[in-house]
């Protein structure tokens, strides 16, 4: 009878089995065959339909799951029939939204600290793609800007490396740069460089402010309608020029880049189709919630100091000083890097996603009032 067992077993299983184990050559020979049985498992091997209870061969890890961005990286992967460790450091039921897009065993929630690096190796060990989202638009007295954005990144990276993974993807941003105003961009800046020297072949990623429907870019601007219907904007905000991009896009890019053997050591700016000034943008925002829209202009020494009162909430902040410089810094180009047509997405317009944000902000009697009604923003070329 346990012939019988024995000879139904798969061919992977019956390779673990060794009668020899007891002796140093046994114990040798099981300890390969670990090795190459963790780099072939059956369960990694790409099969059925593409579905969510199919298998597509990938293995992650993401880092920063719980996000605004998480939140689709995961559903994509998932969609596809992929393993997926979440490392999270909150309560494990604040993320069960998370649970039902992968099929039964397939998202893995796992406690991890950020700051301990054997908790970042257990994180990844069993994954042959890491994903680091790690952010935050605030700081903390725990967790600076150069913890989130310098300091795990690299330590992410280093144990990717180490632990021989072939694909790593970091999120940076569009306008990150040494010489920005903003903390937050100036270590995102930092963080690309340290990413680098750790993971050579890393895939970065360099998204402009994403909208989607838990953003906090369209949905910041629409909320101040509880403020009154005046909009604060420094110059008006003629002097600033957005390219906003869909969060449903920059998901599409990372599992695509992933899928990309060419990927590896590239860098991608990630932005939207159109180029609008932050004025033309906030009245479209106004518009399509059927809002009164009046802008005035905030010196920005003023506006920092508004912003500085609001930065003492112990919760998270509706605006920060950062932030403030943050949004109203112009979106750079960078004609030489490859973006989202590189990696076979068509890139989604403001004009058709931004009903899907904005229509709650509309009052009872303009919940049905068509989009055509409303007239695209003005888009510029600079």
């Amino acid at each position: 009878m346990a012939t019988v067992a024995l000879a139904s077993r798969p061919a992977s299983v019956l390779s673990k089995i060794s009668f020899g184990g007891c002796t140093p050559a046994g114990l040798s020979a099981a300890s390969v065959t670990a090795v190459q049985q963790r780099k072939l498992h059956h369960a990694l091997i790409p099969k059925g339909k593409g579905g969510r209870s199919s298998s597509s061969g990938i293995a992650a890890t993401v880092f920063g799951a719980t996000g605004f961005l998480g939140r689709y990286v995961v559903n994509r992967l998932g969609r596809v029939g992929s393993q997926v460790v979440l490392p999270h450091r909150c309560d494990q039921y604040d993320i069960m939204y998370l649970r039902p897009m992968g099929d039964l065993g397939q998202i893995i929630f796992m406690e991890w600290d950020a700051k301990n690096k054997d908790s970042i190796k257990r994180a990844l060990e069993h994954s042959d793609v890491v994903i680091n989202l790690v952010g935050r638009e605030w700081e903390t007295r725990n967790y600076g800007f150069e913890d989130v954005f310098v300091t795990i990144p690299q330590q992410i990276a280093k144990a990717a490396r180490e632990a021989g993974i072939t694909k790593f993807v970091h999120i940076s941003h569009l306008n990150a740069d040494i010489r920005s105003p903003s903390k937050y961009l100036r270590n995102k800046a930092v963080g690309e460089t340290a990413v680098r020297d750790e993971f050579p072949d890393a895939i970065i990623m360099k998204p402009s402010e994403m909208f989607g429907r838990e953003d906090r870019f369209f949905n910041h601007y629409a909320n101040m309608s509880w403020f009154g219907n005046a909009i604060p904007l420094i110059s008006m905000g003629k002097k600033t020029v957005k390219q906003p991009v869909c969060v449903v896009d920059v998901a599409k890019a990372i599992i695509n880049a992933i899928r990309d053997p060419d990927a590896n050591g590239k860098t991608y700016a990630l932005v939207g189709p159109n180029r609008y000034l932050l004025y033309d943008l906030v009245e479209y925002i106004y518009t399509v919630a059927h809002r009164p829209f009046l802008a005035y202009p905030l010196p920005r020494p003023l506006y920092r100091l508004v912003a500085q009162v609001f930065a003492m909430n112990p919760f998270e902040p509706w605006i920060t000083p950062d932030k403030v410089e943050r949004f109203h810094t112009t979106d750079m180009k960078y004609p030489e890097l490859p973006g989202l047509e590189d990696l076979g997405i068509t890139p989604s317009s403001v004009e058709q996603k931004a009903i899907e944000i904005l229509r709650r902000y509309r009052k009872f009697r303009d919940l049905d009032a068509e989009l055509v009604e409303t007239k695209p923003a003005k888009t510029v070329s600079y």
